[in-house]
């Protein structure tokens, strides 16, 4: 998924991430089917502890909600479902994942997403000074400090790590 910004090719994130005027890098490395954080962290020599996943999760009433979350740890989706007041929370299936937020598992962003998703962000994520979080499409990091980035999206800092 690629848009113009400034005659530029873009995905909806960086797009998102432009018009927002965050600083940004960009970080392309080769997309490992189930590869996941740890395959990104080793091909772009960083710690995949500063690679955030970005989950697309849905509640009781299957409405959707992105998780935000170190590499290289877990949702307990107990606890998380008790921090933001639901009885349960459970992990999207790819196609409504995609359907949800505009973007390929794997290359899900939670900026520029294709509506507004309420995003929730392990609170620790927020103490790293610099953060590489998925730019929009497969291969495709952006390094941002969080702080700034995810004050973008409202994001609720959240206690659910395990």
């Amino acid at each position: 998924m690629r848009t113009e910004v400034d005659g530029r090719a873009g995905t909806p994130a960086t797009v998102f991430l432009k018009h927002a005027k965050l600083s940004f890098t960009e970080h392309s490395y080769d997309y490992v089917e189930r590869g996941g954080t740890a395959e990104s962290a080793r091909q772009l020599g960083v710690d995949e502890h500063a690679v955030v996943k970005t989950l697309v999760m849905q509640d009781e009433n299957a409405r959707p909600l992105i998780v935000l979350m170190h590499g290289d740890r877990q949702v307990g989706l107990k606890a998380l479902a008790r921090e933001i007041d639901c009885k349960r929370v459970a992990p999207c299936e790819p196609e409504a994942a995609q359907r949800h937020s505009g973007y390929l598992v794997g290359g899900t962003s939670p900026f520029g997403t294709k509506k507004a998703i309420p995003v929730f962000v392990e609170a620790s994520v927020m103490e790293l000074q610099l953060i590489y979080i998925n730019g929009g499409r497969r291969g495709f990091l952006v390094g941002v400090e969080p702080r700034a980035a995810l004050a973008l999206v409202n994001a609720r800092s959240v206690h659910c790590a395990q």
